[in-house]
């Protein structure tokens, strides 16, 4: 059996990983967050709109790394994880990932010929006067690869990797938990990006999921005595900031009108990138 070593000992802890969190943040900073902007800000010469651009190079080395320290933290648990789980959400993952990489390139590139994120496929100018109109259900297909089938597949075992390795982060009262100075130093920078992923990639019902279930599962723990460790609590102090970031944003956009066209129903919460582009890109000198 995987992992038959480990056990399932609870009396273990695990040090806090330092190297893995840091490299986990700097990547989704610089890979994730920062592949649009990377795109925007270089010239267009050297990235001419038929080619790749180096947002998708960036995404490309998302795809490699990102599972790759998914796996290492998923080894370092004292608790032994079901395994067959991790591997069938890593391959999903890369291929929601990849999936999402090829509708991502096309929507993001569209921005120079004028494309609006903040309003509809059907209803942006460089979309809506398409001949023969059927090109346009080609472009709605691209955005639902994007935007919805590549995002489930990517997000849904992200997340619950993320929720496997958590249910191996508890640790007896008598060994108690607290984090060390460099947690409290990436929790800022990591609960912004995971911000970012929620309200960018339209999840707040699966990040919500999670962090009920994560909520849940240390109520559970702490009737058996047992508590989070310095991992375990960075990564759900990080979903409870990220729930206060989330709130605040949509209190701040709460009255917008164009947004609340796009973004209709019970649940409001706009991406940055539309935002972006309705607030901010005209604000920005023409390339």
């Amino acid at each position: 059996r995987h992992g038959a070593g480990k056990g399932e000992d609870t009396s273990k802890t695990s040090p806090f990983h330092l190297d893995l969190w840091f490299y986990f943040t700097l990547q989704n900073w610089v890979l994730d967050f920062g592949r649009p902007i990377a795109m925007i800000i270089l010239p267009l010469e050297w990235f001419p709109l038929n080619k790749p651009s180096a947002g998708d190079y960036f995404h490309m080395a998302y795809n490699v790394i990102t599972p790759f320290l998914l796996l290492k933290l998923i080894e370092r648990s004292p608790k032994t994880l079901p395994r067959s789980m991790v591997y069938v959400s890593i391959i999903t993952f890369v291929m929601g990932a990849s999936i999402h990489l090829v509708g991502d390139s096309v929507n993001h590139r569209l921005i120079f010929s004028g494309y609006q994120h903040h309003l509809s496929v059907r209803e942006n100018p460089i979309i809506k006067n398409l001949k023969p109109e059927t090109l346009i259900d080609s472009f709605e297909l691209l955005y639902y690869y994007d935007e919805y089938l590549g995002h489930s597949m990517w997000y849904i075992p992200f997340f619950l990797i993320l929720f496997i390795y958590f249910t191996g982060c508890f640790t007896p009262v008598a060994q108690g938990s607290r984090m060390p100075v460099a947690a409290l130093l990436l929790l800022g920078p990591s609960s912004l990006y995971y911000w970012y992923l929620v309200t960018e990639g339209q999840i707040f019902i699966l990040y919500i999921f999670t962090f009920f279930a994560m909520m849940a599962l240390v109520m559970h723990q702490r009737r058996k005595g047992l508590v989070l460790d310095s991992n375990g609590l960075f990564l759900f102090s990080s979903f409870i900031i990220t729930l206060l970031l989330i709130a605040a944003w949509v209190a701040w956009l709460w009255n917008d009108k164009i947004l609340r066209k796009k973004y209709p129903g019970v649940i409001y919460i706009p991406e940055p990138w539309a935002f972006y582009t309705l607030h901010l890109n005209s604000l920005l000198p023409a390339k």
